[in-house]
């Protein structure tokens, strides 16, 4: 017995000296756009500023919920909701247990793509991909905010961005981006195709495979990247919107329509119905690569949209990601029209007629301030982790949040110890305070992109003393830009981080005192769209990690 609780003792006493320990986390957006009051029965656009891309809207009665793409981020697919279209929160998520999906290993752009979130009969559905863990599946659950059962898998289904439509006949149906129906005749040639559900056998119908688009609006044209794809069916005619033109500038969204399901869907001759790229690249406070949208139809008959689109600064780099906007539809001549060629997307319009306002304690949009001291035992639900649902590294004792270091960092595509909140204003500030560690481990505060692109600014312990450090990931692996030593006052130190579009700077402070620049200004636009590729926005947050004896 004496043996067995010695043994445990230095358990417990080896996890301790490789815990870092955070007090509090504090973010505070400052985006000049959002600065003045809004207008009388005016909305801010975006509605979900940040990495919420890919939305997916659903109404049941008064109440609206949206899905968002969450990629290689845990817990996955984002639900939030709202009571008027314009104020939304969000109330969890539907991927939150391993028995749902196996996400380890994969690059932080893959995992979960384009969602559709539906409501019929007394359950929602969310349909979505998991790219190269599982394929597609739908999701059900009673509560969208939760618990989603586990995935019911749709192996047939070959493609991305999957749709579900129950038509009033009780008929089921799933469309979706896939390959071409013969050999691709360009980069970037993709078809929409449409199946049979069967929703009582929870399977696809066999041989019920339909093309429903080959290629987009118009071949001859080689139009790229026809996916997204989403039905509706209005006064006898079947529509087809889908986004068109790729996920950069160029992107769009489109409308096609049949009278039935068996025969050809035209396209509208007016499309895109909604795009930027027609726009001066040089006008001030750009709202860029509009696209992506579903429709929503309110109580009183009014539609409206929800669409990704991104914030962009010089033109073309964006760190914050895609984000969530809405505008109005309107119908003329048989046809949905969202925006005007040429027209800029507002900031700032009429809201939803109709619909009293109804506020939200956690805003998803405008200029904010949001602090996390711990002070629960369950992690707040804006936190994420990376590619696996594993927490059982990390702890909160209601006052303080501990982790305990792993040997992979930032760069691996295993989970590294690392808590992250999305960045959601080009103007910010993300600020911690922590315990200086023990020997062996580092620990602070990162700006994260991907795996090769990152900031991480840490402190470790050397010999006495130690070491505040900056690492930055450029397209290869981290390497250190800046170090100096610290003395070692009251064992607390803080770390903040300050974004200002394409510049960033990391400051330390010792115990209460003054903050101090480490690094200088950095270069930002190593955290964007543009330059480190692929389809999430830079999210901030806590860092612990063991390090290597040389060190």
């Amino acid at each position: 017995m004496s043996l067995l609780l010695l043994l445990n003792c230095a358990v417990t006493s080896a996890q301790s000296a490789s815990q870092a320990t955070f007090h509090w986390f504090d973010y505070q957006g400052r985006d000049p756009v959002f600065t003045e009051p809004l207008g009388r029965g005016q909305y801010q656009n975006p509605l979900a500023a940040g990495f919420f891309p890919d939305p997916s809207i659903t109404r049941r009665g008064a109440d609206f919920y949206m899905a968002v793409s969450s990629f290689a981020y845990t817990p996955g697919l984002p639900i939030l909701h709202s009571r008027d279209l314009v104020n939304w929160q969000l109330v969890g998520h539907a991927l939150t247990r391993p028995s749902q999906l196996d996400m380890s290993g994969l690059g932080i752009s893959r995992g979960i793509f384009a969602p559709t979130l539906r409501y019929h009969n007394g359950l929602f559905y969310l349909i979505g991909t998991a790219v190269d863990s599982g394929g597609n599946f739908i999701l059900t659950a009673a509560d969208p905010a939760g618990p989603w059962s586990d995935p019911i898998w749709l192996p047939p289904i070959d493609g991305i961005d999957p749709d579900i439509f129950f038509d009033e006949e009780g008929r089921v149906f799933i469309t979706h981006n896939g390959p071409p129906p013969d050999e691709p005749l360009y980069e970037g040639h993709r078809a929409i195709w449409l199946w049979e559900y069967d929703a009582a056998a929870r399977q696809v119908v066999a041989g019920s495979q339909q093309l429903l688009v080959n290629g987009g609006t118009e071949l001859s044209r080689e139009p790229i990247w026809i996916e997204a794809p989403h039905l509706y069916k209005h006064q006898g005619w079947y529509y087809l919107l889908c986004a068109e033109g790729g996920t950069g500038y160029n992107h769009s969204a489109v409308i096609f329509r049949s009278r039935s399901l068996d025969e050809p869907f035209e396209p509208y001759g007016g499309n895109p119905i909604l795009t930027q790229r027609d726009l001066d690249i040089s006008r001030p406070a750009p709202i860029t690569t509009a696209g992506h949208a579903d429709f929503v139809q309110l109580a009183d008959g009014q539609w409206w949209a929800v669409f990704l689109a991104t914030r962009a600064y010089q033109q073309t780099y964006y760190n914050t990601g895609r984000e969530s906007f809405l505008l109005p539809v309107s119908w003329k001549d048989g046809w949905p029209h969202i925006l005007p060629a040429g027209q800029l997307i507002p900031y700032r319009t009429d809201k939803p007629a109709g619909l009293a306002p109804v506020p939200v304690s956690d805003p998803l949009t405008g200029n904010f301030n949001w602090r996390d001291d711990f002070n629960d035992t369950q992690l707040d639900s804006h936190w994420s982790l990376l590619r696996e649902f594993d927490r059982s590294w990390l702890k909160l004792d209601g006052h303080n949040l501990r982790m305990q270091a792993k040997p992979v960092g930032l760069d691996s595509l295993a989970q590294p110890a690392f808590v992250a909140r999305r960045q959601q204003h080009m103007h910010f500030t993300a600020s911690t305070a922590l315990n200086l560690p023990e020997q062996g481990i580092s620990a602070g505060i990162a700006a994260f992109q991907n795996e090769t692109y990152h900031y991480y600014l840490g402190v470790r312990k050397q010999g006495t003393a130690y070491q505040v450090f900056l690492e930055q990931a450029s397209g290869a692996k981290p390497r250190q830009i800046a170090a100096r030593s610290v003395p070692d006052t009251d064992g607390k130190l803080r770390m903040k981080i300050a974004g200002d579009a394409g510049q960033i700077e990391f400051f330390y402070a010792v115990g209460e005192g003054i903050w101090q620049s480490l690094g200088g200004s950095q270069d930002a636009r190593l955290l964007s769209t543009e330059v480190a590729g692929g389809f999430v926005g830079t999210t901030l947050g806590l860092h612990a990690r063991l390090e290597q004896k040389d060190e």
